[in-house]
């Protein structure tokens, strides 16, 4: 599913809204989602999930080609934990396969 699927969602689903203003309200929502989560606040959306930012600590790798050990520097990195909702939604649907 992409944006352009979500906002043609939304026009079919909303009938006061044109498809630029459906679109326009997508594309507002994903930017405060992502200004949020740059912040390093947690985003939670009740029945959906919560999107949380972590730091990984630094770490020493291998690089696969020369099998020499290197530092991998700490970094943030963004981890979603979906809601009881939608795990449960999701194993009753693989039941039914």
């Amino acid at each position: 599913m992409t944006k352009a699927d979500i906002a043609r969602a939304v026009y079919e689903r909303h009938g006061g809204l044109s498809s630029r203003e459906a679109a326009r309200l997508v594309d507002t929502f994903f930017q405060l989602l992502r200004e949020r989560l740059i912040r390093g606040e947690k985003v939670q959306i009740t029945g959906f999930g919560t999107f949380l930012v972590k730091t990984r600590r630094e770490r020493r790798g291998r690089n696969p080609k020369t099998g020499d050990i290197i530092a991998i520097r700490s970094r943030k990195s963004i981890f979603f934990r979906s809601s009881p909702q939608v795990e449960a939604a999701t194993v009753s649907s693989e039941a039914s396969v």
